[in-house]
């Protein structure tokens, strides 16, 4: 199986999932409820969110049928098939359709490949914002629009990314505690936050911001992000030597026998290696 010519399907359909998202991003969109976690940002979905996934679906598709792949999609009931294949499609059609809604940058499309043990082999997100496209395949490095990507730390401070203003995050002491910790370690000017985008995007901002993080404690309610909010990026950071863990430091389990839902685990994003 060529993955780098994988890779190449995948970011065509995220550019072509990206056009759509564009061509929309102006215009006011109905907004309708489904099935999600506990927060309201995982229970919306738009007309746009269901046409980037038939367009991705169009790409991919295919190569389920010759390579044998299984497919896990947001906006599609998971059938249980990437515990029987040994690789999957895990795709987030539009990650954070709440910001989309909002007309606030922090959107973007997410497709990775992953094995039957979580292993993931190619990451590909694409921000139809900026029009940027990040991707790593296993082995061969991270790219940011097609150039091998090398971050640097430019800040004085460490950059807390988050989806929700940590003044309304459960437990916000904590995790402020958490960031006092690494700010004395790294000898760093206090904390300066990002918030409002959905976690994939997240995830690239805790990689652009450096020294940065992303903290999502575990919890007993639904939620947390999904699997297809983490799995690109984790492929992006394992081609950079970051960690992208659960929140205890172990290996993040891309491919939950329990669901999709991450919350049990928590997630850990940083960026805190001088570089």
């Amino acid at each position: 199986m060529d993955l780098l010519q994988l890779s190449k399907i995948a970011i065509t359909a995220s550019l072509s999932a990206g056009k759509v998202i564009q061509k929309y991003m102006n215009a006011q969109v109905e907004v309708k409820k489904k099935k999600g976690g506990e927060s309201y940002s995982s229970q919306v979905v738009t007309a746009v969110d269901i046409e980037c996934e038939k367009v991705i679906l169009s790409h991919l598709l295919p190569t389920c049928e010759e390579f044998g792949l299984a497919l896990l999609s947001e906006e599609t009931e998971d059938d249980g098939s990437r515990f029987e294949e040994d690789l999957f499609w895990c795709i987030d059609p539009m990650d954070g359709t709440l910001a989309f809604i909002n007309k606030h940058p922090g959107f973007s499309v997410s497709i990775a490949l992953i094995a039957k043990d979580g292993t993931p082999y190619i990451g590909v997100v694409y921000d139809p914002s900026t029009d940027t496209l990040y991707h790593a395949v296993k082995g061969n490095g991270a790219f940011k629009n097609g150039n091998p990507w090398k971050i640097k730390h430019l800040n004085d401070h460490l950059t807390y990314v988050t989806d929700r203003k940590l003044k309304d995050t459960p437990r916000s002491i904590e995790i402020e505690g958490l960031l006092e910790e690494h700010v004395k370690k790294l000898r760093l000017n206090g904390v300066i936050e990002i918030a409002g985008a959905g976690s994939v995007l997240n995830g690239i901002l805790v990689l652009e911001n450096g020294p940065a993080c992303m903290i999502k404690l575990p919890k007993k309610e639904n939620g947390g992000g999904s699997l297809w909010d983490f799995a690109a990026t984790a492929c992006i950071y394992q081609e950079m030597g970051l960690p992208a863990t659960n929140f205890q430091g172990g290996r993040l389990d891309l491919n939950r026998k329990d669901g999709t839902f991450m919350n049990k685990e928590g997630v850990f994003y940083s960026n805190l290696i001088q570089r």
